[in-house]
């Protein structure tokens, strides 16, 4: 399994310049970090965000992966959402993300 890091690394190859979120978005990895990324910074701090994503590592990686659909990992309370609203308006730019992380 990839670590914190290497997860990370992906995700600021996949940003960018900038995420084209429009929002702050966090990963919390249920204890094993966080990944923060607004606009262009991608960080693992424990900042505060728009939408807040609760899952475990493997399962953010399995989701990146495609291997994990969004909504049957939220069906299943794999994931967790702060706002569901705002998660569901974000979801074309996050699957954009998601397939550059790939």
């Amino acid at each position: 399994m990839a670590t914190l890091q290497e997860i990370t690394d992906r995700v600021k190859t996949a940003v960018g310049a900038d995420s084209g979120l429009g929002k702050s978005l966090k990963f919390d990895l249920k204890g094993d970090g966080f990944i923060h990324i607004n606009g262009g910074e991608v960080s693992n701090e424990d900042l505060p965000a728009d939408l807040t994503m609760t899952i475990s590592l493997a399962d953010l990686m399995e989701m990146g992966a495609g291997k994990l659909d969004a909504t049957m990992a939220f069906m299943s309370g794999r994931l967790k959402l702060s706002d569901m609203g705002l998660a569901m308006s974000l979801q074309p730019q996050m699957g954009a993300l998601f397939a550059k992380m790939a």
